[in-house]
C-alpha cells in the first residue's frame, strides 16, 4: 500500500542579499523546488504561515518585519559567514533550529530542504490489538491483519515476554533489525528509514521482540516508532500486552489508535478481566472493541459483550491450522475461508473507517 501524496507547498526565502539568494536558488532547484520570495507585508505573513521549511538570510534576522513573526519549527538562519554573537542571539531569538553557513553546510542544507519539500503523505492508521488474559491470540490475531493488510503494513511488537513476532510470520531468519537495536530511538524517527531496515514477509515488514533475552520497549522508543512509521504513510498494526495498562508507551499507542480491540476467550474469568481492564478509571482500553475466541461450551458474543459493556465487532470461531502452521514456522492462513481470516478482514475493514472518520473535515 503506497502512502497518497498530496502536492506541498513552497519553501519561503527572507533575504535581501544578492549573492545568498543566488546560493539559496540554485540549492532548493538542485532539491526539486523554487522558493517564494518575500520580505515584509501580508505576502510574508502567508507565506510563513504555509511554507514547509522558511531559510532566513543572516542580514534579515534583525529586520522588524523577521522580529514581528509568531514562531514556528523549521526556521534555519542561513549565512556566509560565522556570526557574531548578537546575531547568533538573533537566530535563537526567532526559533531558528540552525545557523548553516555556506558553503561548508550545503550538504545538509540541500537534504533539509528536500525533506521538507517531498509532498506531505496521509498518516497511517493505527490498530492496536491486546488480550484479555494469557493465551487469547491477540498476537495471532494481529499479525493476521497485518498479513491481510499487506503489502506496507508494519507489524509492531509491543511485548518483551513474546519471544518474537517475527517467530509467527516464519520471518526468524529474516534478515533485519530487531527491539534491542532499536530501544535508543526518541523524537523524531524517518518511517521510511526504518521500514528499509526491518525484516519482511509476505509483504509485512515486522518490528519484533529479542527471542534471547527479555529486553524491555522504552515508552519513548515505541512511541517514536509508530509516530515515525504513520507519519512516513505506513499503516501500523501493534500487539499490545496486556500489562499495557501500566505502561505510558502502550497507553500512548493505545490513545492514538483508530481502533483498539481486546481478544477475549468465551470464558467467564476471561470476560471478567476485560470488564475489569476496560472499566478500570482512566483506562487506555475503555473504548476497545470486543473480538470474541469461541470455545465449546464457552459464553455467547452477548454473553461476553454483556459481562464486558463493550460491543463484539466478531466472533473467531476455532482455526485448527493455526498451531500446526506455527509449529512448521509458517504465517497464518488468512484465506477467505478460513474463520481467522474472515475475522482479520473484518477487523482491517473497521480500522480503515475509523481512520476515514478521523481525517475527514
Amino acid at each position: 500500500m503506497s502512502a497518497l501524496r498530496t502536492p506541498a507547498a513552497r519553501p519561503l526565502v527572507i533575504s535581501t542579499d544578492e549573492y545568498l539568494l543566488d546560493d539559496l536558488l540554485r540549492l532548493l532547484a538542485a532539491a526539486g523546488t523554487e522558493p517564494e520570495l518575500a520580505t515584509g507585508g501580508p505576502a510574508l505573513r502567508r507565506a510563513h504561515r504555509h511554507a514547509p521549511l522558511v531559510l532566513v538570510g543572516a542580514e534579515a534576522v534583525g529586520s522588524a518585519a523577521v522580529r514581528s513573526l509568531p514562531r514556528r519549527p523549521g526556521v534555519v538562519v542561513v549565512a556566509a559567514r560565522e556570526l557574531p554573537p548578537e546575531e547568533w542571539a538573533g537566530a535563537v531569538e526567532i526559533g531558528a533550529e540552525r545557523v548553516a553557513l555556506l558553503p561548508g553546510d550545503e550538504s545538509w542544507l540541500l537534504s533539509r530542504a528536500a525533506a521538507a519539500v517531498r509532498s506531505p503523505v496521509d498518516r497511517g492508521w493505527l490498530l492496536a490489538v491486546g488480550g484479555s488474559c494469557g493465551g487469547a491470540g491477540a498476537s495471532t490475531l494481529a499479525t493476521a491483519v497485518a498479513l491481510s493488510a499487506a503489502p506496507g503494513v508494519v507489524l509492531v511488537d509491543a511485548d518483551p515476554w513474546a519471544a518474537g513476532l517475527d517467530l509467527l510470520l516464519g520471518a526468524e531468519r529474516a534478515e533485519g533489525l530487531r527491539w534491542p537495536e532499536l530501544t535508543g530511538l526518541r523524537g523524531r524517527v524517518s518511517g521510511d528509514a526504518l521500514l528499509a531496515a526491518l525484516p519482511e514477509v509476505a509483504g509485512v515488514h515486522v518490528l519484533a521482540a529479542s527471542r534471547s533475552a527479555v529486553v524491555p520497549v522504552p515508552d519513548e522508543a515505541l512511541v517514536a516508532v509508530v509516530d515515525g512509521l504513520r507519519s512516513g504513510g505506513w499503516p501500523v498494526v501493534v500487539d499490545v500486552p496486556r500489562t499495557g495498562n501500566g505502561s505510558d508507551g502502550a497507553a500512548s499507542v493505545l490513545a492514538a489508535a483508530d481502533l483498539a480491540v481486546l481478544v477475549v476467550p468465551a470464558r467467564l474469568r476471561a470476560a471478567t478481566a476485560a470488564r475489569l481492564l476496560v472499566g478500570s478509571p482512566g483506562s487506555p482500553w475503555s473504548d476497545a472493541q470486543l473480538v470474541v475466541a469461541g470455545l465449546p461450551g464457552g459464553l455467547s458474543a452477548r454473553e461476553v459483550a454483556d459481562v464486558v459493556g463493550r460491543p463484539v465487532l466478531a466472533e473467531l470461531g476455532h482455526d485448527r491450522s493455526v498451531v500446526p502452521r506455527g509449529e512448521r514456522g509458517e504465517p497464518p492462513s488468512v484465506s477467505p475461508r478460513s474463520p481467522l481470516g474472515r475475522v482479520a478482514r473484518r477487523v482491517l475493514g473497521a480500522v480503515r473507517s475509523a481512520a476515514r472518520e478521523t481525517s475527514s473535515p
